[in-house]
């Protein structure tokens, strides 16, 4: 499957990268590359290998279209984030060459952005101090680095069930270009190393931000793209869905570890990260979560683990039960076959958790109850969530 999208050309140089261990034994050297926009080619220190054709995705990221791995049985493709960015951060304005050079310091980086050969589709990356650890319009090695620890800690794509789109290098831009990078700021400059995640994803399509083709604005499109074309696929869809949905309401249980007897428990929480906008939809129905540098570890006592575990599940239920309700009324309207709401929403969700250790539905009556549980066998750090009222 060609992934749709508007067309972005991006300039390939040669670049240092770091490689996920999982991939360390595959022939990736040509993948030691940075991707950059036409307006920067005049800034890197070394003449271009050729150019490659992506299309957009989100506000700092590029896909190539053409899948380049099979992953869990889906077709996966690239995506480079840290590209640059097209908008002004502080207004509607266009975040161009021309823009780029008002806002440097430097008088190389103003006349070499001026003369640099006109492209389409012009954006930035901008030394300005964007996010933490990160420019605007690029990634920063802190954020990276932690990416890549998540995708190194995955079995591949997996964290106990909760999918990952990894991260497979992380490439270098030279210390030279940095510089002249810093130079294009508005009111706070970025210190730190500035790279590119070289990550595996199934699709371009996201829950309900940062993309054009999302669950909640296209739902029909999202069908029509992953050619769900009979009920049965649907009903499919919807179980793959809720499968893949469950470890996100259930994180901190699937990896958390007990320093000692009695001791705090230890594992991944979301920071700064949603399911609505930083995770992506396989065609088969899967989530994977694709902004890794969010999930960071946690420390908790034994006392804390079940609000843990309750925060964790309200965090993402909206998200997860919205994104549903948008995927079984496209499957109302296409093939009929109505069913009560919650009767079928239990039916499918039983299937999902049928092989998860972690997760279980008990059925209270007409209501439903979710068991959530750690690798330790102790009540206090286990919870029991109303999932489904009668």
């Amino acid at each position: 499957m060609k992934l749709p999208g508007l067309p972005l050309e991006l300039w390939e140089f040669p670049a240092v990268t770091r490689t996920n261990r999982h991939f360390a034994a595959h022939p990736l050297a040509a993948w030691d590359r940075v991707f950059l926009p036409s307006a920067l080619r005049a800034l890197y220190p070394e003449e271009p290998l050729g150019h490659r054709s992506f299309v957009e995705d989100d506000n700092r990221s590029a896909i190539l279209p053409d899948p380049v791995a099979d992953l869990d049985g889906l077709p996966f493709y690239l995506s480079v984030k840290g590209v640059g960015s097209a908008v002004d951060p502080y207004s509607w304005r266009p975040l161009d060459r021309w823009y780029g050079a008002e806002l440097s310091e430097d008088p190389d980086v103003r006349a070499a952005l001026r003369r640099s050969p006109p492209g389409p589709g012009d954006r930035l990356i901008t030394g300005e101090r964007w996010l933490r650890g990160s420019p605007y319009g690029g990634q920063g090695l802190e954020h990276a680095e932690i990416a890549l620890a998540v995708s190194e800690r995955a079995d591949v794509t997996s964290l106990a069930g909760f999918r990952i789109a990894p991260v497979v290098k992380i490439a270098f831009l030279p210390p030279a270009l940095e510089e002249r990078l810093r130079s294009i700021r508005w009111y706070r400059t970025y210190p730190g190393r500035i790279v590119q995640e070289l990550r595996l994803v199934p699709s371009n399509v996201r829950i309900y931000f940062h993309a054009r083709t999302t669950v909640g604005t296209a739902v029909g499109e999202v069908f029509d793209r992953f050619g769900i074309g009979a009920d049965a696929a649907a009903a499919a869809f919807e179980e793959r869905f809720l499968r893949s949905a469950v470890p996100f309401l259930s994180l901190f249980a699937r990896t958390a570890e007990q320093s000692a007897p009695g001791g705090a428990f230890r594992g991944l929480d979301f920071h700064d990260v949603w399911l609505d906008k930083d995770a992506v939809l396989a065609p088969d129905g899967t989530i994977y979560f694709v902004d890794l540098e969010g999930l960071e570890a946690v420390s908790v006592p034994p006392e804390g683990v079940r609000e843990k575990l309750e925060d964790q599940i309200f965090r993402s239920l909206y998200e997860v039960t919205f994104a549903y309700e948008q995927i079984e009324a496209e499957r109302l309207r296409r093939f009929g076959s109505p069913e009560p709401r919650r009767s079928r929403l239990l039916r499918l969700l039983r299937r999902a958790v049928r092989d998860d250790p972690f997760v279980r539905v008990r059925e209270d009556g007409p209501s439903a109850v979710l068991e959530v549980r750690t690798k330790v066998d102790e009540p206090l750090v286990h919870l029991e969530f109303p999932f489904l009222d009668g």
